[in-house]
């Protein structure tokens, strides 16, 4: 019996470690759908004039309006969305009426028309100051001479269009027959997993206890023999 004590406190540690991480786990699926419900409820907010400062920690995802000029400057993202499949992002600095020059993400163009004019124009516009997270390690560099980027970097892109390291992602636009389809932000494309880190964590733990019990009777059955 004696032999049995070791195996079984290591099958009683582990399971608790396995069950408290899972347990952690639906403690953060309840707090990040709280975020995801908060930034929800911020993007859909009525729109306020556009902040004097906008900062990514106490303006992001605020809705807001403003007017001005889309200049015919303009950087191309390459994306793909479900219905479009391959598609660009047009990130184009916009010149307020105030004399401000940030950047608007106009929307998506079809690749064929990655080329094709898109004059100035003046308008009011709707949409959500955003500050995307798109880069990392595997990011590839931006192709200048192509005007290719591979991912919204709000600080880069502010310094190849010389505006203010300011984005507003349009969601409405007074422009009768916009050249380039809005695509609004949401929360949808935040990650959210933690509910499958949790089903692992809970069904590693049943494995754990599984694993343990056959352990136990194997090594009672020798015993036995023994």
């Amino acid at each position: 019996m004696p032999r049995l004590v070791l195996p079984l406190a290591f099958g009683i540690v582990g399971t608790a470690i396995l069950l408290s991480l899972g347990a952690w786990q639906v403690q953060r699926l309840a707090w990040k759908e709280a975020v995801l419900a908060q930034i929800d409820s911020r993007i859909a907010d009525d729109p306020v004039p556009l902040p004097a400062d906008p900062a990514p920690d106490a303006h992001g995802f605020l809705a807001v309006k403003t007017r001005g000029t889309i200049t015919g400057d303009e950087l191309h993202v390459l994306a793909s969305t479900r219905d479009l499949g391959a598609v660009y992002r047009v990130i184009a600095a916009f010149e307020t009426e105030d004399g401000r020059r940030i950047m608007v993400d106009r929307g998506v163009i079809p690749t064929e028309e990655k080329n094709a004019p898109r004059a100035p124009v003046d308008v009011t516009l709707t949409g959500n100051l955003h500050w995307p997270e798109e880069t990392d390690s595997f990011t590839p560099e931006a192709d200048p001479e192509a005007n290719i980027w591979f991912a919204r970097d709000v600080p880069a892109m502010a310094r190849a269009l010389e505006t203010e390291p300011v984005l507003i992602v349009v969601r409405e636009t007074s422009q009768s027959d916009p050249a380039v389809t809005p695509l609004p932000v949401s929360s949808a494309g935040i990650p959210n997993d933690h509910l499958e880190y949790a089903v692992t964590w809970f069904g590693l733990a049943a494995v754990w206890v599984l694993m343990t019990v056959f352990y136990l009777r194997l090594m009672r059955s020798q015993t036995r023999k023994g």
